[in-house]
């Protein structure tokens, strides 16, 4: 039995675990303290001190986010003596806070905001910054830092190092002089950054952002001689609605075509459509990987590794770049939709590609930088115009005085717009190793996986590192080399856990042949551009349900979508053909760590 110490907070008594802190017994009964430098996802700080409580028996107010529970104790959270000394640290941050709230992005989203007006600062009795003191930082291709609205949180920081394992921002001098900075206060752009966006979706005030490029997609829209192509993510459309007041986990995909159509696209296309294309491909390449390995004893690169996510693309350029080949030559499903439509499907309207501008909704700020790269090119044109984060999406619906939850439902278009349940459980941590198991089974064994709906639930859940195998019985004539063989496969999501995957494979210790890694936390449905904020009980709600429509699909497999095996058929010939290669397939540069 646990060591368990009677507390009272406000009058109010429960029992609590030896070394529960002051602020989770708070939130057990129901009691709301206030907080800046904690959340769920990032480990103790104590830092802004807004979570003050006043402790019966000690001579100061105490941090309720780090303070354990070791004895029996009365607390209490608004006395006078809190209210005030509260109020004292927002005013004091307040006074050091450059920019006007209508013009920041967070703007009625911001924590610090909310905490001025949940605590009646009307006045500023401290005085307020007049001029900036920092330079924009808009070196990045993903992220804008704004150091001038930075309340030193550290937020930042440990996301970046404790939750990412990255370790691009650090605090750096002390006392006044502190300022949060890259190594040797080098732009964003130039540092050891992967553009996973994680500490945006951790700053509590408009510090951080992305760099939105709804201007240019505007422009686009409303310039008459373009023809503006919209692909939509599994991810966003399990959590845009958020933006809107629905609670997560709400999916609002049929209704979000509706909307998007009426701000102006031209055509409305379904990502998971390209991600069943991936999984064709990266499903070949695998098992070619392992024919040349088993068969022929040709030296390979294994285990292959998925390369869908451009942040963990981005670590392993910079910390593993000598394992660089063990990633898939596969383009993410956003570069492989792109390149799609300025060739197979500008060939199909008629129109030239120089008129087609390619805009993707994605819950991932890494996007952004990725669709940048000079290799996602291939078709003689950028595969992908703009990257839209679900946050700058849901302001442009806005802009336009949409309200998305009363719209009618509409599909998406053709010939590039049916997606089966297998492309859009992409959207969560596991969802490509699923995918790439239900097509890889079926196709060396010529039935279905031998698991209950489909639903290959050892990939499934929030576990940072997960591992399952799966063995080849009554395997096809051309895969009888894999009779009686078992895959083993493993996943992570979020960097952190990444580093831990690939120093096992660094060491010889891994004995897998396939595996997934995703840089951000649960996923893609976990991406830095995604609605704020998160926490891992956000996160399963969206993972919920994605698998929810998952379930419901009568397509769930990726070979089985007809519009693929038309697109093989009509353009591409066959998985990893040579036309496929070009337009399909990508490759990676070794960066290092400086």
């Amino acid at each position: 039995m646990p060591n368990m110490l009677a507390v009272c907070i406000n009058g109010k008594e429960c029992e609590v675990e030896f070394g529960t802190t002051i602020l989770e017994a708070a939130r057990k009964m129901n009691i709301h303290i206030p907080t800046l430098c904690y959340h769920d996802d990032l480990c103790l700080s104590g830092i802004c001190r807004i979570c003050l409580v006043e402790v019966d028996g000690e001579k100061t107010l105490q941090a309720a986010c780090s303070a354990p529970i070791t004895r029996p104790l009365h607390i209490r959270t608004h006395t006078e003596k809190v209210r005030k000394a509260r109020r004292n640290i927002l005013e004091l941050m307040l006074s050091n806070h450059y920019g006007e709230c209508y013009t920041c992005f967070r703007n009625q989203n911001c924590e610090l905001q909310k905490l001025a007006k949940e605590y009646g600062v009307d006045s500023l009795r401290f005085g307020h910054v007049e001029l900036p003191r920092h330079t924009k930082d808009t070196s990045s291709r993903s992220i804008i830092r704004d150091m001038d609205k930075c309340i030193l949180c550290r937020r930042c920081v440990r996301t970046c190092h404790d939750f990412q394992g990255v370790g691009a921002l650090e605090a750096a001098f002390r006392g006044i002089d502190t300022e949060i900075q890259t190594f040797l206060d080098h732009p964003l752009g130039d540092a050891v950054c992967i553009n996973c966006g994680q500490c945006i979706n951790r700053c509590p005030t408009g510090a951080l952002r992305e760099r939105d490029r709804s201007d240019e997609v505007w422009n686009a829209i409303d310039d008459p001689q373009k023809i503006v192509v919209m692909q939509t993510a599994p991810a966003p459309r399990a959590s845009i609605g958020e933006e809107f007041g629905l609670p997560p986990g709400t999916s609002i995909t049929r209704k979000l075509n509706t909307a998007l159509k009426m701000v102006g696209f031209d055509y409305v296309f379904d990502t998971n459509f390209a991600a069943d294309l991936t999984i064709m491909e990266e499903g070949t390449e695998l098992l070619t990987r392992l024919k040349d390995f088993i068969v022929d004893k040709k030296p390979v690169s294994l285990p292959m590794i998925t390369s869908c996510s451009p942040g963990w693309v981005k670590y392993c350029e910079h910390y593993y770049p000598d394992y660089l080949p063990h990633l898939s030559t596969c383009k993410s499903p956003q570069q492989m939709f792109g390149s799609l439509i300025k060739t197979y499907f500008a060939q199909k309207i008629k129109v030239d590609p120089k008129n087609i501008m390619v805009v993707s909704l994605m819950p991932c700020v890494a996007k952004k930088y990725e669709s940048d790269r000079p290799e996602m090119s291939a078709s003689g044109f950028k595969d992908v115009d703009y990257a839209l984060t679900s946050r700058e999406l849901a302001q442009m619906i806005k802009e336009t005085g949409i309200r998305v939850t009363d719209l009618e439902d509409s599909d998406f278009d053709s010939p590039l717009g049916l997606g089966s349940g297998a492309g859009l459980i992409f959207g969560a941590t596991g969802g490509v190793m699923e995918a790439a198991i239900r097509t890889v089974y079926e196709i060396i064994t010529g039935e279905e996986v031998p698991f209950e709906n489909l639903n290959v639930i050892p990939v499934r859940g929030m576990d940072g590192i997960k591992e399952a195998e799966i063995s080849f019985q009554k395997t096809k004539e051309d895969w009888k080399f894999l009779e009686g063989k078992t895959l083993r496969v493993a996943i992570a999501h979020g960097t952190a856990n990444a580093k831990k995957i690939m120093d096992k494979v660094a060491s010889g210790e891994a004995q897998w042949h396939f595996i997934e890694i995703m840089a951000c936390p649960g996923g893609c449905l976990g991406g830095g551009g995604q609605p704020i904020p998160t926490n891992e009980n956000i996160r399963k709600a969206r993972a919920k349900a994605i698998y929810d429509e998952d379930s419901h699909l009568n397509i769930r497999k990726s070979h089985s979508n007809p519009q693929i095996q038309m697109l093989y058929n009509e353009f591409l010939d066959h998985p990893n053909s040579k036309k496929a290669h070009k337009l399909l397939h990508t490759t990676y540069t070794r960066r290092g760590k400086i």
